[in-house]
């Protein structure tokens, strides 16, 4: 069976010494009691009407900032008048066709219909498309399942030397088939006697002696299942030498 070594080693918080400074900055005097003497109010400054009550500010008619940068000119007034003998030599249909000749055309957007009548939706946001299976790492391994798979690797090899240091230094033994298996049949051998008597006790357990007996039965039986869970899950297992 694998043997466990426990060491009595106090436990010490990473946060000792800012709990203790903590402590010390809210550290007040007369923090709950309030003062010793409380000063008593004056005479001349007794509650008035209405002092309480919450007071409007005063109205201000609403402006925006950018009002002047972004107002519209004025209207011109009837006196005003418009400037004459302003031409120019540009030919707005000639220019016009230009544009629209040289101009791309639009792709129209992809869109489908749901219903007999034709009523049509936009088919980029139906879930009709493949977009997903187009993306460049479709189909890859994410990179933090990398990382795990590196973290994993890593704490093995840790493990695997620190068992072979100590294996070394003839601190600890593996256990072979042979004895593991024979461990195993063991431990199944005492659960089944530990049943047999379970099953001959009493229905009623009216006494003390009867209760205690059915308790203790089942907590052996607990960890004996416990035992052989950890003995099966675990193919190797390594002992220490006394």
């Amino acid at each position: 069976m694998q043997t466990v070594y426990l060491q009595n080693i106090r436990y010490m918080s990473n946060f000792r010494e800012q709990v203790k400074l903590e402590k010390e900055v809210n550290k007040a005097p007369s923090k709950t009691m309030g003062p010793a003497k409380v000063n008593v109010p004056s005479p001349q400054k007794y509650l008035l009407k209405h002092s309480k009550e919450l007071k409007l500010p005063e109205k201000k008619q609403f402006k925006y900032e950018d009002d002047e940068l972004h107002s519209k000119p004025p209207i011109p007034a009837r006196t005003d008048k418009p400037l004459m003998g302003l031409h120019t030599n540009k030919n707005f249909i000639k220019t016009n066709a230009v544009e629209n000749i040289m101009a791309l055309p639009k792709k129209p957007q992809p869109v489908y219909a749901y219903t007999k009548k034709g009523d049509k939706q936009l088919l980029e946001n139906s879930g009709l498309m493949p977009k997903y299976i187009k993306k460049k790492d479709y189909g890859q391994t994410p990179e933090y399942l990398h990382q795990c798979r590196e973290e994993v690797k890593k704490a093995q090899e840790e493990y695997d030397n620190y068992v072979k240091e100590r294996m070394r230094e003839n601190a600890m033994k593996q256990l072979s088939g042979e004895e593991r298996h024979s461990i195993l049949q063991a431990l199944k051998k005492n659960w089944d006697d530990l049943h047999h008597q379970y099953q001959g006790l009493s229905v009623v357990t009216d006494t003390a002696s009867k209760k205690y007996r059915k308790e203790r039965l089942e907590q052996e039986m607990k960890q004996l299942e416990k035992d052989i869970e950890l003995i099966e899950r675990h193919k190797t297992i390594y002992t220490a030498n006394n």
